[in-house]
């Protein structure tokens, strides 16, 4: 399974189900699967909508996923790097999970927080937490906790990163270095090419 070449849909949200959204771009209906969490925040149907999208292929399908925020998605791709976790399966912890509770999870090995995801059981859970430690970065023993996900523009720019091959640690971090040494209103392109100096160095 890997990742495509659709990064965004803006359009009319046409209509929404238990598990995805169909959004009509130009008159062609593109069914999404959501989170529960993406759904309850898109809005109501017929009013503009703009999901950040990740789609996945393989020999059988082709399906979208869509994601309300840029840091959603970032957690859908690695959780989905996990062995054991599908599409399916991310977007139900997703679903259950804030990304920041995700990582506080993550960051105190707390399996059980992850394991009330529907389908994910004890050892699944474990395997999480223990697969993503080191991938988040950032954690603070006994201090501040974990780093914040990053948002907007600082989001988009760990994404560019990471479809560049960087690893999630080194991504976070490079952006993170760029966007104080830069200010917080610093532009995509700004960050991208400051992260990029930084993490070639």
């Amino acid at each position: 399974m890997v990742a495509g070449l659709i990064a965004h849909l803006k359009g009319r949200l046409d209509a929404t189900g238990l598990d995805h959204a169909v959004i009509d771009v130009g008159g062609v209906g593109y069914l999404v699967g959501c989170s529960s969490r993406t759904l309850a925040s898109i809005g109501p149907i017929g009013e503009a909508v703009m999901l950040h999208t990740e789609m996945l292929v393989a020999e059988d399908f082709i399906r979208l996923v869509g994601f309300a925020s840029a840091s959603e998605r970032d957690w859908f791709r690695l959780l989905t790097g996990v062995q054991g976790v599908g599409a399916r399966v991310a977007l139900a912890i997703l679903s259950a999970l804030e990304p920041a509770d995700l990582a506080r999870a993550i960051a105190a090995q707390d399996k059980a927080m992850v394991a009330r995801a529907n389908g994910v059981g004890p050892k699944l859970a474990e395997r999480i937490v223990r697969e993503l430690k080191d991938k988040i970065g950032g954690v603070e023993i006994g201090g501040a906790g974990v780093l914040a996900a990053p948002t907007g523009a600082s989001a988009d720019a760990v994404s560019a990163l990471l479809n560049l091959g960087f690893r999630p640690a080194e991504a976070s971090g490079a952006v993170a270095a760029a966007e104080e040494e830069l200010g917080a209103g610093a532009s995509l392109d700004a960050l991208v090419r400051l992260a990029l100096r930084k993490v070639t160095r």
